[in-house]
């Protein structure tokens, strides 16, 4: 269990505003972290690295990280940390990037196997793409085996194919080392197929913490309209199905017949319409 009850003085994009977060989170949980731009999320991740300083107390198991005597160096706490950008070494083949942390060969050939890049584990960054250079980040990240993973928007510069690939070997790594996993994200759909919590923040505080879709679905009321967005599951519920589909920064769900499931997949652009209470949901021609 990692406990957390911090403050910062900190200034926003709206002037100055108290990063204040007093919450528990379950060892080997996965927490999405989201919120607006200058709410504080990034420097929240910093304080549990260590890497800025903030006033109250962070106990992980049943060790102190940080209290009125103690402030444990970054280097002393088990962490990984996938920023967005890659900071790989140029110089570097993608098994050395790994090796350079832990000498491990066991474990650095595992890592590359799960993500995919045994067949490049001799190749230099500037000859990999972007999602293959964010698979070493997040492979010499966990070379540690860290107890506490944090990322960064790690996906977000990456195409929607990618990024629901490395979703998915994110979340392998995940189960596989039962690490406890907090992450920035603005995208809902990544949220929802990824954490069993998100944590939203404005301005420094807490206003929201709870189960991916109950804190991110919005139903639409009466009034006509027509959207595109990402269809991101499809659930059966007694004898009809509901579509979830991701709209900027919202969920939203569409109750739809088992003849239009037929030509509905995950991850595929949709648009949504409606006429009144009769919302319409098509599949773009891929």
């Amino acid at each position: 269990m990692i406990h957390i009850d911090i403050s910062k003085n900190l200034h926003g994009t709206q002037g100055a505003m108290v990063l204040e977060m007093k919450v528990n989170i379950e060892t080997g949980s996965f927490v999405a972290l989201s919120g607006s731009s200058g709410s504080g999320k990034t420097t929240f991740l910093r304080i549990l690295a260590g890497l800025e300083k903030a006033e109250g107390r962070i106990k992980v198991d049943d060790e102190v990280w940080l209290d009125a005597k103690t402030i444990k160096p970054t280097q002393q706490r088990e962490i990984g940390f996938v920023f967005q950008e890659y900071a790989l070494f140029p110089n570097m083949t993608v098994e050395e990037h790994l090796l350079f942390v832990q000498k491990d060969k066991k474990l650095a050939k595992e890592l590359l196997e799960i993500t995919q890049l045994t067949s490049l584990a001799k190749r230099l960054p500037s000859t990999l793409s972007g999602g293959q250079q964010q698979r070493v980040n997040l492979c010499r990240a966990m070379m540690r085996r860290p107890k506490l993973l944090l990322m960064d928007e790690p996906l977000s510069a990456l195409d929607v194919k990618m990024r629901m690939k490395l979703q998915n070997e994110i979340l392998s790594l995940h189960k596989l080392f039962n690490t406890t996993t907090i992450m920035v994200s603005h995208d809902p759909s990544e949220i929802y197929h990824m954490a069993k919590r998100v944590i939203v923040l404005d301005a420094g505080k807490v206003i929201d913490d709870g189960n991916p879709k109950d804190v991110l679905l919005k139903t639409s009321g009466s009034a006509k309209f027509a959207f595109e967005g990402e269809l991101i599951d499809i659930i059966q519920v007694d004898i009809i199905y509901i579509a979830i589909i991701a709209i900027g920064q919202q969920l939203t769900e569409i109750v739809v017949s088992h003849d239009e499931i037929q030509n509905l997949t995950i991850g595929q652009k949709v648009s949504i319409s409606t006429k009144a209470f009769s919302p319409l949901l098509k599949s773009f021609n891929r």
